[in-house]
């Protein structure tokens, strides 16, 4: 879905000739620092079905049956029951990344005597009019067995499908795909029917369904929907893979980027971290099949023009689950990956992982310039790892920066003791997490005034304001939490000489299938839609500009008082000013914005406002409830005169000479 920026009345409700309440004077000469150009981002983590049953286009769950109930999401359909009719098979000594397979008994079967139904993620998303490809895996001695693969609606109504004829294969296991079939219907939550027709045994493992407009039409590709909406934000960088599933509960189920690349089906399956882990939001058939694996997130990051920055464990499981560690004495393996991912991303083609990745389809180094090591990890024993990471990767490639974690929270002893020793051991990049009521980013729009310049940089990974309190069901992602958000982001943009970057978390929410919430942006298996905080980002990433100028105002930087939050910078090659203004208050505020040191283009400059009611929030039914409206507004001299709405962001463009 694309925004749709609806047009304001010419200068309606933002100038004005009344009594101004204050003056906000930008000088353009004064450039305080760089903006990082990879400063707004996205951070994405398989959570709420962001992955498996959300951006990674699969309809089919537990598509090779290695969940811990090897039938889940599947129903045998049998006219005449028979025992011993589909059997799993364990083949665990001979194929340990995908040891389970279903095997398939025919005894003179016609169709729509014995099949298999499967019922996706929280039901199948079919679109009328696109082709459906279908595929699997099989083994057979038998001729004349036939599939009848069929896409239903919620009603039982076949919406399409297609007859796929299985062939002996010498005892060898074969990759079948159909011709594909195009879909005359539309249903939200469709099911697969696969009806098996012949005489004898086959096996069949890999039993996948993928819609034709992935995308950039890539064969077992992503859902285009939900990149097209990052993309839309020019984000500077995309963390990933997470988050806690970098952890994992323990470490027998941390994330390993090794087995999330080369072939779908030689992908060793786990278990989510979140499969159990809130009892209000239970998700047992929650795994992860790193279709979406470390190839396709260096490959995103390259479509949309985003900086790779991966998390790596570090030897560290999740210390609210389990707190277990690798003896340092056996890091050397945790160490070995993280300088094996270096090589998979920049190597030569002639590196042992350079080559993978060129037998993947890309032999043009990704370029990745920055690494994460853990996440939300704390104490002394994450100081103690995190050291023997930073020796070795700055060794063998000391251009690399490496990014530190400082726990969980913004303050406190644990934060202290982290932030206090990573600036001792010069880590580049310090993450910080804020996951606060909105009355904290409002009183926190400050808090990087007093930032070491010469430090490290700070990397603001995971924010969002929570509208009732962190993990509670109720909150939402409503406008109070978007605007106390666009408060907190001007003092980032005011710092820009020391925040380097910053994400909003998580990212993406299936509506039907969450743990968490808020969420930046919400799908169900058809439709998808930005919340405000999600337009409030892009707002700032498409308005990110070159240099941080200084700005003031009556009672100095505007970073509360009187409710009015704001910052400036310019945008040299395309020589504007933009200024973004927040009135957290209910009352209109009249400003007079001035510009020092520069000379106005012309005699107009735009605008872009985002206003609504604190409660109000953006819905899969009406998702434009709170979206920005565009206008434009006369420049006198080079002064503005600007009407704040209650409940706003404002951001002005100036074009300077």
């Amino acid at each position: 879905m694309k925004q749709k920026i609806k047009l304001l009345g010419l200068l309606a409700g933002l100038c004005s000739g009344q009594y101004v309440s204050a003056q906000l004077k930008v000088n353009v000469k004064n450039h305080v620092a760089e903006v990082s150009p990879v400063m707004w981002g996205v951070f994405f983590e398989d959570i709420n079905m962001g992955a498996d049953g959300g951006i990674y286009a699969e309809l089919v769950k537990n598509r090779s049956f290695e969940f811990y109930k090897p039938l889940m999401g599947w129903t045998i359909q049998q006219k005449h029951f028979r025992e011993g009719t589909v059997i799993v098979q364990n083949r665990q000594e001979k194929e340990s990344a995908n040891p389970r397979y279903i095997q398939v008994l025919l005894n003179n079967t016609s169709k729509g005597e014995l099949g298999l139904t499967n019922e996706g993620f929280r039901g199948m998303g079919v679109k009328k009019d696109v082709r459906y490809d279908f595929s699997l895996q099989y083994r057979t001695e038998n001729s004349g067995i036939k599939l009848h693969v069929e896409l239903v609606d919620e009603a039982g109504k076949t919406l399409g499908g297609e007859t796929i004829e299985l062939t002996p294969t010498n005892g060898k296991w074969t990759k079948k795909k159909g011709g594909g079939f195009v879909a005359g219907g539309t249903a939200m939550k469709g099911k697969l029917n696969i009806w098996l027709e012949g005489n004898g045994k086959v096996d069949m493992d890999m039993l996948s369904l993928f819609p034709s407009d992935t995308w950039k039409g890539r064969p077992g590709g992503m859902r285009a929907d939900m990149i097209q909406m990052l993309a839309d934000m020019k984000p500077g960088f995309i963390r990933f893979p997470g988050g806690c599933i970098v952890e994992g509960h323990d470490l027998s189920v941390r994330y390993q980027w090794k087995k999330t690349i080369g072939p779908v089906e030689e992908r060793q399956l786990i278990v989510n971290r979140w499969n159990t882990e809130f009892a209000h939001r239970p998700t047992p058939d929650y795994y992860q099949t790193f279709g979406l694996g470390f190839f396709e997130y260096f490959q995103i990051a390259e479509d949309i023009g985003a900086e790779p920055l991966p998390i790596l464990n570090c030897g560290m499981a999740c210390q609210f689950n389990t707190a277990e560690v690798v003896p340092m004495d056996e890091l050397g393996p945790y160490v070995q990956d993280a300088l094996d991912l270096i090589e998979f991303a920049n190597g030569d083609t002639n590196t042992p992982w350079g080559k993978k990745r060129a037998e993947m389809g890309h032999p043009a180094p990704f370029n990745l310039k920055m690494i994460g090591i853990g996440n939300e990890n704390w104490g002394p024993q994450y100081l103690e790892r995190l050291a023997v990471f930073q020796k070795a990767i700055k060794a063998k490639y000391p251009e690399i920066k490496i990014v530190g974690s400082s726990g969980t929270d913004p303050d406190g002893d644990r934060f202290n003791l982290l932030d206090t020793a990573m600036r001792r051991m010069k880590v580049d990049i310090i993450d910080e997490h804020y996951y606060r009521r909105p009355e904290w980013f409002l009183q926190n729009a400050s808090r990087y005034d007093k930032y070491d310049r010469n430090g490290p940089k700070i990397f603001a990974g995971e924010y969002a304001a929570q509208s009732d309190k962190t993990v509670s069901v109720k909150n939402e992602n409503n406008w109070q939490t978007a605007l106390a958000e666009a408060a907190f982001l001007t003092g980032l943009e005011r710092n820009a000489g020391v925040i380097h970057m910053a994400s909003y978390a998580p990212l993406f929410a299936h509506i039907d299938g969450w743990q968490w919430r808020p969420d930046m942006i919400w799908v169900d298996n058809l439709r998808i839609h930005g919340t405000p905080n999600y337009y409030v980002q892009k707002l700032y990433s498409t308005n990110k500009g070159t240099h941080t100028l200084s700005i003031a105002g009556n009672n100095g930087v505007p970073a509360g008082q009187d409710s009015l939050y704001a910052s400036a910078v310019l945008d040299r090659p395309n020589k504007e000013v933009i200024v973004k203004l927040v009135n957290a208050s209910g009352s209109a505020k009249e400003e007079l914005v001035q510009l020092d040191g520069a000379t106005p283009a012309g005699k107009t400059g735009t605008v872009v406002v985002m206003k609504n009611e604190l409660s109000t929030v953006n819905t899969l039914d009406n998702p434009e409830a709170v979206v920005p409206s565009a206008g434009t507004l006369p420049v006198k001299g080079n002064k503005i005169s600007i009407t704040l709405p209650p409940y706003s962001l404002t951001v002005v463009k100036i074009p300077v000479k």
